[in-house]
């Protein structure tokens, strides 16, 4: 959206008053709570350290984990939003604000995500077998560039991860991730009151690429929310780092 002009003044104008309130984030959160994950065998800190990560190493990796399920479902339910939206959808509700929401506390600050032609071959060779098709060219989802100061443990996790991102069935299971978290946006764009009458909506080329970017995201976005939350669990509890 910030690469098209005024898109992300015009969705955010309209979809603010639900992040506001809290309720895209808790709609989200409560919709991949429900999950079920096929859970990745346990790593021993031992089994850890021989992998190139020590104890920061462990928690800089959770944190990245965390910012990516913390985030990926509110941003697949804000898309979802959007598509409602261009796709006829009208926000008509009454304005009236909800009840005060606390956000839950900031996560660490997300580490750097090294350029892929800074990496030496076989790391790039490892993160390009996660990548997939966006716009036409290959993407490797941030979650997975975040591990690159662990080259050993990125290869483990790469080769758990890998046969899942090809697997039909598995794929299946993303996807309905997916519809899961965007069955909740009609009726958070119903909620919404009218667009603020000084914002312009797109036009239909705008609409057009919005849509196909979306399109992607329905895909990258449940691998993070899936991959992020199985790694996570698969490191050792935070009393015993």
């Amino acid at each position: 959206m910030a690469t098209l002009p005024g898109c992300l003044e015009y969705y955010w104008g309209v979809c603010r008053p639900a992040f506001m309130d809290g309720t895209i984030q808790q709609a989200a959160w409560r919709r991949a709570a429900t999950i079920a994950h096929e859970p990745f065998a346990r790593l021993s800190l031992s089994a850890l350290r021989l992998l190139g990560v020590d104890a920061a190493g462990v928690r800089a990796i959770r944190a990245v984990c965390e910012t990516f399920i913390r985030v990926s479902p509110i941003n697949l339910l804000f898309a979802g939003c959007i598509e409602h939206l261009i796709c006829g959808g009208q926000p008509d509700g009454d304005g009236a604000p909800h009840a005060a929401w606390t956000p839950p506390a900031m996560l660490d600050a997300a580490a750097p995500v090294p350029p892929l032609d800074t990496l030496p071959g076989d790391l790039r060779a490892v993160l390009m077998g996660l990548a997939m098709d966006l716009g036409g060219a290959r993407f490797v989802p941030g979650l997975y560039r975040q591990m690159a100061p662990w080259p050993a443990y990125l290869a483990h996790a790469a080769t758990v991860i890998a046969p899942l991102l090809h697997d039909e069935s598995a794929r299946a299971r993303r996807a309905g991730i997916a519809r899961t978290m965007i069955d909740a946006a009609a009726g958070i764009v119903a909620a919404l009151p009218p667009a603020p009458p000084e914002l312009t909506p797109p036009g239909a080329a705008q609409c057009t690429a919005l849509l196909g970017a979306i399109k992607s995201y329905r895909v990258t976005s449940p691998e993070m929310i899936v991959f992020g939350t199985l790694l996570r669990d698969a490191l050792p509890d935070e009393q015993e780092v």
